[in-house]
């Protein structure tokens, strides 16, 4: 399979995964609490993760010293994640969600890129990328409203 296929499908998997978690852990936050609701996913992930990695013997976890701090730390994101959707869906439903938590990563993704932050490569904002940009958020804007 060629490496863009994979990463399309990689992709698309990817975004199939938030459009079916968004709803689920919203359902678990509004029966259990936020705290609670986020204690059983990062739970749930630590357990599914832990398996694989103690099979291959720990994998390269020792070299956790040669990250940055602030790379360590990105599992807090998730946290924000999920507590930002699982509170939005109520309120104004999966859709909307999706679109704004997608808008949002491409607006930071654009300052990430623009400024080549955290060892990323630079792709300085250009008129067509700010076009694309705009028609995102009209969008956003169309779905939200």
């Amino acid at each position: 399979m060629p490496t863009i296929v994979f990463v399309v499908l990689l992709g698309l998997l990817g975004g199939m995964a938030v459009a079916l978690q968004g709803p689920l852990v919203s359902m678990m936050t509004t029966r259990l609490g936020l705290l609670e609701s986020m204690f059983i996913i990062q739970f749930g992930g630590t357990v599914a993760v832990a398996i694989p990695l103690l099979l291959r013997g720990g994998g390269a976890l020792s070299n956790y010293r040669n990250v940055p701090w602030y790379a360590l730390v990105s599992g807090v994101g998730g946290l924000v994640i999920l507590s930002a959707i699982s509170y939005s869906i109520p309120r104004v439903g999966t859709v909307a969600t999706v679109v704004l938590v997608v808008a949002g990563q491409l607006l930071l993704s654009v300052v990430l890129d623009h400024f080549g932050l955290f060892g990323m490569a630079t792709r300085h904002l250009d008129l067509q990328r700010l076009i694309g940009l705009i028609v995102l958020f009209i969008g956003v804007w169309l779905t939200v409203r």
